[in-house]
């Protein structure tokens, strides 16, 4: 292999394999990934701007029978700390989102062992009828399987009857390393990476916006982090057309502060800012199929973010008026409307608001200034 043709095919769009890709990681500068992935941003996002988002991440409880070895969040049924978030909650912030320029609400939790499909539709039908106006971008491909198990339901009747109660996308948690190896060592009682898979599959047959992630620099090998990028492209290769399919890809690394991946297996972030940046631009290259490749600034920090703008980010993300899991593990940056659209232009982009599916907002005229308190 050679790291200049491989590049030349990546410029001509082309699906590099698994043992491209690594060695592409392994033997090309970072300068080169940087350039021709910066290229291919040109090409697919021609109007140059750099999209970012508000909305706030609320969780509908922190039960969970999961027992992911990287969460902090979650607490076991029974947990003195264990709640279900009531409607009086979800006013407060919904209305407090909108105060603050918000048109979403990603909605997450963990597999509660009592909360069936029955809980989710009436609860969105309920958002949807106080708030006309609010996007649900909401659960993930691990919640909508422990629904369906629960239920006895196949995939895609779970996200149909999501969709008509009010589900407007589905967001690419849970993903973590879609290898099998992998998830048994850090989330063993999530669901398996093909169903994980399969579910975005289902999704997609319905037109279901959804976004994918990659959670890396923990127990996964090189390999896995490749194979988990071809399996997301292959799946996007998939959907109907038409379909949107995969809206955005958003990688990040491990955030281990308290974890038990950390106190019981010395597991820790080793991920530096040059190898994001690197895996940032690779994964422009390899996924030439989805259009939008997001830059973690939650967990990588300002700088970091703003020069993954410069190696094949598009987009900043959401300012996120609310996070509580990734939060707990450590990651220590935070953002207001005013202060992203600055990085932004320090990194030599025009900011864009947009909503959940890359359409442009303009700035409302009565957005207050928002005050992160978490």
């Amino acid at each position: 292999m050679n790291v200049d043709t491989l590049l030349g095919r990546a410029l001509n769009f082309e699906f590099l394999s698994i043992e491209e890709g690594i060695f592409l990681y392994n033997h090309a500068p970072v300068a080169d990934l940087a350039y021709v992935a910066n290229e291919l941003r040109k090409i697919q996002v021609p109007h140059g701007k750099v999209t970012w988002q508000i909305d706030r991440n609320v969780n509908t409880t922190n039960v969970c029978i999961a027992n992911c070895k990287f969460c902090n969040f979650f607490r076991r049924p029974g947990h003195a700390e264990s709640y279900i978030t009531d409607i009086e909650t979800y006013k407060q912030k919904i209305e407090e989102t909108f105060r603050y320029g918000g048109d979403q609400l990603l909605l997450q939790g963990g597999h509660h062992p009592d909360l069936g499909l029955a809980f989710y539709t009436n609860l969105f039908r309920e958002l949807k009828s106080l708030y006309p106006a609010l996007k649900l971008h909401s659960l993930g491909p691990p919640e909508i399987a422990h629904i369906a198990k629960l239920e006895g339901m196949s995939h895609i009747d779970v996200l149909r009857a999501l969709k008509e109660a009010g589900l407007d996308s589905l967001p690419g948690a849970g993903a973590e390393i879609l290898n099998d190896r992998v998830r048994r060592l850090i989330s063993k009682g999530k669901c398996g990476g093909r169903e994980w898979l399969d579910v975005m599959r289902a999704a997609h047959q319905i037109n279901l916006p959804t976004s994918a992630t990659m959670m890396f620099g923990h127990v996964e090998t090189l390999e896995e982090r490749f194979e988990h990028l071809v399996w997301i492209r292959q799946v996007q290769e998939e959907r109907p057309p038409g379909a949107y399919g995969f809206i955005a890809f958003i990688p990040w690394p491990f955030q281990d502060d308290g974890t038990l991946l950390k106190r019981l297996r010395g597991i820790t972030n080793s991920v530096t800012g040059h190898e994001y940046i690197r895996m940032i631009a690779l994964s422009r290259i390899m996924l030439p199929n989805i259009i939008n490749i997001q830059a973690s600034w939650l967990t990588v920090g300002k700088r970091v973010a703003q020069t993954c703008l410069h190696a094949g980010a598009n987009d900043f993300g959401s300012i996120m008026i609310e996070e509580n899991v990734v939060s707990a593990a450590g990651a220590p940056h935070r953002f207001t409307s005013n202060s992203i659209q600055e990085a932004i232009r320090e990194a030599g982009f025009q900011p864009q608001l947009r909503t959940q599916k890359y359409q442009f907002r303009e700035i409302p005229e009565t957005m207050e200034e928002q005050v992160i308190n978490y």
